[in-house]
């Protein structure tokens, strides 16, 4: 396995994850997951000793997903930055997406954070805090080739099937819109909705529809009508107050664009480097 250079060596994957499910039962079982003590460096307080807990939600691609049995993608290694500046390991939990707008495995100490490529809005910022962004997002309409469908748009105009992922802002941006999308549990269901033919077009993150389209089958099927610019910011969240892990998140993945590892994880994961997605404001 190929490490980066940089101020430290880095994994490119995660160092111990395995099955969502397995981790589940880890991760909530009575024990405190080893001896030592739950604080990490820098003070960070952990929900069990030696490891950095991260709720995620599978598959999401290239963001995460589980690759020759170990749970990998751009949020994945991003979050191994931390955990090894904290001085642990990294342990992924497998939730369903919806938890992530109240903060309820943050709040039930489950999981220290959040990890799903998931949008900072005012209305999830309630429940949760939030690091500052780390990419910039934009929605992509993907279309069954030859459909005639350029954009959102004509699947309104054409009353085309629409499908979306539940609880997502694409979903949430389409029906802004007044369009009544099929909601899908997951990103790969979504993918199967256009591949069954369930709907003929679909709205969802454009980074996970790049990395859909690398597969050879899913660019001779499908293709890209229109992108759309909501203005959307992915970040990562921790239980409200826990300014420590936040600042701890903050730090990383500062380090990490400052000696090129955030460039390298986004060529590996994401694909060619865009400044404009890759470098959001801070908030």
């Amino acid at each position: 396995m190929k490490t980066l250079p940089g101020r430290r060596t880095r994994m490119l994957a995660a160092t111990t994850a395995t099955a969502g499910l397995v981790l589940l039962t880890a991760c909530t079982s009575s024990d405190d997951g080893g001896s030592g003590s739950k604080t990490a460096a820098g003070g960070v307080e952990l929900v069990k000793a030696g490891q950095l807990t991260t709720c995620t939600h599978l598959p999401y691609p290239p963001f995460q997903s589980e690759i020759d049995g170990k749970v990998q993608g751009f949020d994945v290694a991003l979050i191994d930055l931390v955990a090894e500046d904290l001085g642990v390991r990294q342990e992924i939990v497998d939730t369903p997406f919806e938890n992530f707008k109240t903060g309820a495995f943050l709040n039930s100490g489950e999981c220290d954070l959040a990890a799903a490529g998931m949008t900072i809005t005012e209305e999830r910022k309630k429940n949760v805090d939030f690091s500052d962004p780390y990419f910039n997002a934009t929605q992509a309409v993907l279309v069954t080739k030859g459909s005639g469908v350029t954009s959102l748009a004509d699947v309104e105009s054409r009353k085309v099937a629409l499908g979306a992922q539940a609880q997502t802002t694409g979903e949430d941006h389409v029906k802004k819109e007044g369009l009544d999308p099929v909601s899908f549990e997951s990103s790969d269901a979504v993918l199967n909705g256009l591949r069954t033919g369930q709907v003929k077009a679909v709205v969802i993150d454009y980074p996970v529809v790049q990395g859909w389209l690398k597969d050879k089958a899913n660019a001779d099927a499908f293709e890209v009508a229109e992108q759309i610019d909501t203005g959307e910011e992915y970040g990562v969240t921790v239980k409200k107050g826990n300014t420590a892990l936040r600042e701890a998140i903050n730090k990383a993945f500062a380090d990490a664009r400052a000696d090129g590892t955030y460039k390298k994880l986004y060529e590996q994961w994401i694909g060619p480097y865009d400044e404009s997605a890759a470098s959001p404001a801070a908030s």
